[in-house]
């Protein structure tokens, strides 16, 4: 989705007028100088959350205002690291390991779709996911990174999805970009899954649903849908990436999706108060192949939290972070 805001001379003053004066205020208030940017030093951001122009493609509807909770929290110049105790099912076993989810705001390039160094007024807030998993499988250890950027606004999909998979038999990246359509990029060691090129239209995606619920878990969406499994699953399970019909749930304190044809079910466990944390999540699915095959549960159980501008925590001497962060 390549978006462009088109908008007259009038129009820009006064989103100027209406971001400077916003901005004055959220500072005043906060007492803060600098606006957080992630892996990165020294850069602004912008906390405007008017809706860019969509392609007629997708349908969005008119974006909410962002709270002033939600602006003191995201918007503190650190990011929200999590650690949890992993249960992961790969080939027929369980599997020990870490997880971490790191919330953090930054500006999104719409064109290009990258993270925006400077502040510019076409930029996209958004609130972007880095989802890991660390586990050993026998003799080689696995490596699984999902990145989902989802515009704050809350009122449309995410803008670009991204997921690698490494472990010693080779590696698996795969691309979703958010334009006219979902276009698709994916590479893999396999024997035909090497290098593929695709578009699908657009609906709904797993992995935005977890950046969703951290806006508001109200307005996930329920009942049956057509759903794009996560790309981390669909990798793994080396199945094609294209809408399944789903039935998802929400509850007080957790939000269900269950895949019947492909027999699996995510449960994700948060805390129903702002800022909606996560506490765990389980995956219940089919693993492994013929014999080894079995019906398991993947667990992740929150360890700690941790609010931080990890970018500049690269030194040494902040090892101990991961200490408590309980990784070590």
């Amino acid at each position: 989705m390549r978006q462009n805001v088109l908008v007259s001379e009038s129009k820009n003053i006064q989103v100027m007028e209406k971001h400077i004066k916003r901005n004055f205020f959220y500072l005043l208030i906060l007492g803060v100088t600098s606006i957080i940017t992630s892996c990165t030093e020294n850069k602004t951001k912008t906390l405007e959350t008017a809706t860019v122009s969509e392609p007629k493609t997708e349908e969005v509807a008119p974006a909410p205002k962002l709270s002033e909770e939600f602006k003191a929290y995201w918007y503190d110049g650190e990011a929200e690291i999590t650690s949890y105790k992993l249960e992961q099912a790969r080939y027929g076993e369980l599997r020990e390991g870490t997880a971490v989810l790191v919330y953090v705001t930054e500006d999104f390039l719409p064109n290009v779709q990258v993270k925006a160094d400077n502040y510019n007024e076409t930029n996209i807030p958004v609130l972007k996911l880095n989802a890991t998993k660390n586990f050993n499988t026998g003799i080689y250890p696995y490596s699984i990174m999902q990145s989902t950027f989802y515009p704050v606004t809350n009122n449309q999909h995410a803008l670009k999805i991204s997921a690698s998979i490494q472990e010693w038999c080779g590696h698996v990246y795969m691309q979703l970009n958010n334009r006219n359509t979902f276009e698709v990029q994916s590479h893999s060691y396999f024997q035909g899954e090497a290098d593929e090129n695709f578009k699908l239209d657009k609906t709904w995606t797993e992995n935005e649903l977890w950046t969703k619920l951290r806006i508001d878990p109200k307005s996930l969406p329920v009942g049956q849908l057509d759903l794009i499994p996560a790309l981390e699953s669909t990798r793994l399970n080396h199945e094609a990436l294209e809408p399944q019909k789903a039935f998802t749930k929400l509850e007080n304190n957790s939000y269900t999706i269950s895949y019947p044809e492909a027999n699996r079910t995510l449960k994700i466990n948060f805390n129903p108060n702002f800022p909606f944390d996560i506490i765990g999540w389980e995956e219940t699915t089919t693993n492994g192949i013929g014999t080894s095959s079995a019906t398991l549960t993947t667990k992740a159980t929150k360890l700690e939290t941790l609010k931080s501008d990890y970018w500049n925590k690269k030194s040494n001497a902040d090892l101990n972070l991961r200490e408590t962060l309980k990784l070590q």
